[in-house]
């Protein structure tokens, strides 16, 4: 079993993870934002595969995470931890003061074992339930 590796890549390499892990009802074409072209994304390839994705958005000493996602047959085998291992050491490493994030709900004590912490009180989008989550260095 090889070992997962993580680098930096091309934004449309995301939207098929996101799809398949976040919309499945939706069609790829729906999976881009309109700021990915001014992020960064990480991708975490597993045996070869791109199995785990998040995009990066950095403003001064601030950086949001978005649209976290692994596929769904490898979710639970720790690729999202060190994803977002990844993430938080790549902004310490550029003097990112303040990491945060929309978490879903359910996902939300994921985040808390980094730190994070929950910021305001939970809102709805699109039927699902979200709450802001920061980490701060």
């Amino acid at each position: 079993m090889s070992n997962p590796s993580i680098e930096q890549i091309f934004p449309a390499l995301t939207w098929r993870i996101r799809q398949l892990a976040m919309y499945p009802e939706k069609e790829i074409t729906d999976m881009e934002l309109a700021e990915d072209w001014d992020g960064m994304h990480f991708g975490l390839y597993y045996e070869h595969e791109l199995t785990a994705v998040v995009s990066l958005f950095i403003s001064g000493t601030t950086a949001q995470f978005r649209k976290m996602a692994v596929l769904p047959s490898d979710q639970r085998k720790g690729f999202g931890f060190q994803l977002l291992s990844y993430v938080i050491n790549y902004c310490k490493e550029q003097g990112i003061q303040l990491l945060w994030c929309n978490a879903r709900v359910d996902a939300a004590e994921f985040y808390k074992k980094f730190g994070f912490i929950n910021i305001g009180e939970p809102y709805l989008r699109n039927q699902i339930a979200y709450i802001k989550m920061e980490l701060i260095f």
